[in-house]
């Protein structure tokens, strides 16, 4: 009798996107895993920070034009929300919305998605919320019922996106519900250099660790074996495709291992882990409409450093 072979486990979907990012020559991790329960604390402490600014700007601008906003938006209408992470800036659509049919909070970071939904029964005790665990990136079904939604994407979550994903991932969006819905966009547009990067190199080293943290969540969930002491954070902006780039830089040549698969780095050699594109307001409108949205209103802060664009399914 002989011994049977040895079947290699199959490839997680996150193994195989991690196995493809570092094949490349230029070498990438995907940003979305960022946020395990870990990441997620860490990106609540950046948006708390002096140096970033998009958080406390979007929130004056929804703060000063959520009437007008709810207004537009009228009664009765679902909001979904695809990465809702704690969910600040929710809770203030949410109070201002006239009498909301349910919410729909969508994240791929399952325990925290259900300690959010719970809070939020808590503090809206007659709103129906009906979470969603899933990758919004991907194709995905809303629960049964949710027809034309308000689909809220607050943040700068879209820069993270190169422009042809973009364009992709919007246009997945104007689909969703059966079609025919609204769009809430928030958008961190261009402005100066030395205003972006202290953003995204804050003095008390919270993106570093956050950045670093896409190493541990992938030593745990993705079988890699990542040394955290062989790599520092930079992040700089790339003029070319107007854009702040997250690299995790190798400090020494160095073998890292995934799924059986062996890479060697060089010292010095980056991996990118992430994007974020800025955007001016005519850049916005013309993405929204290669991707079945037209414009219906634009709200800004007094330096026009962020955008929060209402738009609606053409």
């Amino acid at each position: 009798m002989t011994a049977a072979k040895h079947q290699p486990l199959p490839l997680t979907p996150m193994q195989t996107e991690v196995l493809g990012g570092l094949s490349r020559g230029d070498k990438h991790l995907p940003s979305k895993y960022f946020y395990d329960a870990a990441g997620a604390r860490l990106f609540e402490r950046i948006c708390e920070l002096p140096e970033y600014y998009p958080t406390r700007t979007e929130l004056a601008i929804l703060r000063t034009h959520l009437p007008t906003i709810s207004k537009q938006l009228g009664p009765m209408r679902w909001l979904v929300e695809p990465g809702s992470g704690s969910g600040l800036k929710t809770r203030l659509l949410l109070e201002a919305l006239d009498q909301p049919a349910g919410y729909v909070p969508i994240d791929i970071s399952d325990a925290q998605l259900k300690a959010y939904a719970q809070d939020l029964r808590q503090g809206f005790p007659h709103l129906n919320v009906r979470p969603l665990s899933a990758d919004f990136t991907a194709d995905l079904q809303l629960p049964e019922g949710v027809k034309k939604p308000v689909i809220w994407f607050p943040g700068s979550t879209l820069g993270n996106f190169r422009p042809a994903d973009a364009q992709a991932f919007l246009r997945r969006l104007s689909r969703w519900g059966g079609g025919a819905g609204e769009l809430l966009l928030g958008v961190d547009l261009v402005k100066p250099v030395e205003v972006l990067e202290a953003a995204y190199n804050d003095t008390a080293g919270v993106t570093a660790r956050f950045n670093l943290n896409l190493l541990r969540h992938l030593n745990h969930a993705a079988g890699c074996d990542f040394d955290l002491s062989q790599f520092r954070h930079e992040a700089r902006w790339n003029p070319q495709i107007g854009a702040i780039q997250m690299f995790l830089i190798s400090l020494g040549e160095q073998t890292v291992h995934v799924a059986g698969h062996a890479f060697a780095l060089a010292s010095q050699e980056a991996i990118c882990t992430e994007y974020s594109h800025k955007y001016t307001p005519t850049q916005v409108e013309q993405l929204a409409h290669a991707s079945g949205w037209s414009l219906r209103n634009m709200y800004s802060d007094p330096k026009n450093w962020f955008g929060v664009f209402h738009l609606e399914c053409i």
